[in-house]
């Protein structure tokens, strides 16, 4: 062992495990990939919740020979079992869309940096090889490119598990002719961020979008001296900070996004709540269709008649057919005022025949029923 530094050695030892670790995970994925292949075959499901359960109990056990706490066993293999489900699921949908995996063209709001483009390159890993860049600085823009055919795909937030929806995005899926094609489920880790050796006192101005500010308004109450300004994205906010280069100045938005502009985290886990998550939509121009084999959601868009009871009755249909909601979000009718639309979420698949006979109940009792799109679920549980 060097005497000049003991941690030499191990820490090249723990480098090599890294390094071993990463080449099982690899390994790991690939047999997902021949387990996919396997059940295109033989027309089994993606998911199968008991072996996943059973699996997760067996290495919870194992762990404790090992000294190793069931909760770190448990965060790391829902961790893995995920990615390996998602990667499943990817291959399905491709080989039924007939895709084509080489590249596409993504549109999302922000520079590089932000949440959304963080979102965006998590979709493009799983479904192509290569993907383009097309950052905007408003929604409304996100939608034109795709409905334009300048972009393949438009990635946008649409709630977030602290700050709820986001309206602006539901106000535009009224008007749009794009189809929900998938979803993206991102951890939120906001950050303050500065662009050299500063403390909290130093600082004057902090720059972010309104989202991140309303999720962090706990620690931003705490220093009311702050200056609030508003960004069109956080990744503005981070190219702002870096080009202003003050101790006075600092940004609210993710360490990944702050490392691309050179930034350093002061404080972190700044939200309000600690499970922040933002749920965000994929939009193409197509619809897909959505194995069987694969968990499926459905997004509607609907409008009821106002006498008393009928988005219950509209609700009901759901019920009657085992299908679980989801979402239920209101929003007001474009030009049409006190009037509003419902969106409505719920698992099941537009190509199951419960869904369909729904879908046949419901069309006579609203005065408008649109299916805004049929996707893959992102969210996968896997209980211990």
């Amino acid at each position: 062992m060097n005497s000049e530094n003991p941690l030499l050695a191990l820490r090249g030892k723990i480098s090599a495990l890294d390094e071993e670790l990463l080449r099982l995970l690899a390994d790991r994925r690939a047999l997902a990939t021949e387990v996919a292949r396997t059940k295109m075959a033989t027309h089994r499901p993606v998911r199968d919740i008991d072996r996943e359960r059973d699996l997760l109990e067996r290495l919870i056990t194992r762990g404790k020979e090992y000294q190793l706490d069931a909760h770190y066993i448990t965060r790391l293999f829902q961790q893995i079992i995920e990615d390996s489900v998602l990667t499943q699921q990817a291959l399905l949908q491709k080989q039924l869309n007939n895709t084509d995996a080489r590249s596409a063209r993504i549109a999302f709001l922000g520079p590089k940096g932000s949440y959304s483009h963080l979102a965006a390159r998590r979709y493009a890993a799983r479904y192509f090889d290569t993907f383009i860049e097309s950052g905007c600085l408003k929604f409304n823009e996100i939608f034109d490119q795709v409905e334009s055919g300048q972009a393949d795909y438009a990635v946008l937030p649409v709630e977030n598990t602290t700050s709820g929806s986001i309206n602006d995005v539901y106000d535009l899926l009224q008007q749009t002719s794009l189809s929900i094609v998938g979803e993206i489920t991102l951890p939120i880790d906001h950050c303050l961020l500065v662009a050299g050796s500063t403390d909290l006192q130093q600082i004057k101005t902090v720059y972010s979008h309104p989202q991140p500010f309303q999720q962090c308004s706990q620690f931003i109450n705490r220093y009311p001296h702050w200056k609030i300004e508003y960004t069109e994205s956080t990744a503005a906010a981070m190219e702002k900070i870096a080009a202003i280069n003050s101790p006075e100045v600092a940004a609210l938005g993710s360490e990944a996004g702050g490392s691309l502009y050179g930034l350093q985290v002061l404080e972190r886990e700044l939200a309000n709540q600690r499970q922040n998550i933002t749920r965000f939509m994929v939009l193409s121009r197509k619809p897909v269709e959505v194995s069987l084999q694969v968990p499926a959601k459905t997004t509607l868009l609907m409008a009821t008649g106002q006498q008393a009871g009928a988005l219950v009755e509209a609700l009901m249909v759901l019920r009657q057919h085992n299908l679980t909601m989801s979402k239920l979000e209101s929003r007001p009718i474009y030009d049409n005022p006190w009037e509003e639309m419902f969106y409505i979420d719920f698992r099941g698949n537009v190509r199951s025949d419960n869904v369909l006979q729904a879908l046949r109940e419901l069309a006579p009792i609203t005065r408008s029923l649109k299916v805004l799109g049929c996707y893959p679920g992102e969210n996968v549980v896997v209980e211990s």
